[in-house]
């Protein structure tokens, strides 16, 4: 985490990453001038660890009607917000992994900032969007989150999407986190990681799938993906491996919180440990 984005949160990220939560009900407010120009500046400072551009654009409820002839486009899933961000990412290597661990970034800050966002990959209608953002041939648009102020009275879809989903359910650490094996569950108490591995296991991911394994490996921590057999096809690409970019976020802006330095690096084999079996390797994270 760079010193503009420490400077931004004036919390502990931990906190502000145990408040967010998807948000799927608004106020019908728009954003004030501050806020947004706040969200522009904060996006502006953001990189990646890996090398594909991510841009991002703050688009207007009204303007987004006015282009898509009224058709927002989200299923009915959001209600009342009057913003939207959207992700854009080159295509390429890592393009995914990099869109979610940046975006993630500004989730966060949104959270900080007291506002509610919600994670958009298969419920909103990508053609509507695309008429407005003026997509290069090289880029996509895989994610949007809505952004607003939090309706705190909850509508019945927001319910049961919830509980469908399960929102508030989290795996066990055994079932994530991994020593030299994976047949070798890692014990909360034997790292000074567990806080960083602890906001991995609540971050948010698609239908709360969670598809993030970790294996510590000496001074490395090896990030896998786990894949859902078939999900997300539809879509043209895989949506998990955005999880596995915000993963890797809360991973590392817990870590530098605790002065726990490293740096990200894609090995060029793909690390040998015992027991693996459907896990795709993805990064690691290398202790300094």
């Amino acid at each position: 985490m760079t010193g503009q984005e420490n400077q931004a949160f004036q919390e502990s990220i931990a906190e502000v990453i145990k408040k967010r939560k998807s948000i799927r009900n608004y106020k019908a407010e728009v954003l004030t001038e501050e806020l947004k120009a706040a969200i522009k500046d904060y996006a502006v400072t953001l990189q990646g660890p890996f090398d594909k551009k991510v841009r991002f654009e703050l688009v207007d409820y009204g303007t987004l009607l006015e282009e898509t002839g009224g058709k927002i486009g989200t299923y009915g899933v959001i209600k009342g917000a009057k913003a939207y961000i959207a992700g854009i990412i080159e295509k390429g290597e890592k393009d995914l992994e990099q869109l979610g661990y940046v975006f993630e970034k500004i989730i966060l800050y949104a959270t900080f900032l007291g506002l509610g966002t919600c994670w958009l990959g298969g419920t909103f209608k990508r053609e509507e969007f695309q008429k407005i953002l003026d997509l290069k041939e090289n880029e996509i648009l895989p994610t949007v989150t809505p952004i607003g102020y939090i309706e705190e009275k909850k509508g019945v879809l927001d319910s049961v999407m919830r509980l469908a989903v399960g929102s508030n359910n989290r795996k066990e650490w055994r079932e994530l986190f991994f020593h030299q094996s994976f047949n070798s569950p890692l014990e909360e108490t034997e790292t000074a990681y567990t806080l960083p591995l602890e906001m991995v296991r609540l971050a948010p991911s698609a239908s709360n799938k969670q598809p993030w394994r970790i294996v510590k490996d000496k001074k490395a921590w090896h990030f896998y993906l786990c894949p859902t057999k078939g999900y997300g096809k539809a879509l043209g690409f895989n949506i998990q491996r955005i999880d596995i970019g915000i993963a890797m976020c809360h991973f590392e802006m817990t870590a530098r919180s605790q002065e726990l330095e490293g740096i990200w690096k894609v090995k060029e084999k793909s690390p040998m440990i015992e027991g693996a079996k459907e896990e795709i390797y993805i990064v690691s994270w290398i202790e300094a």
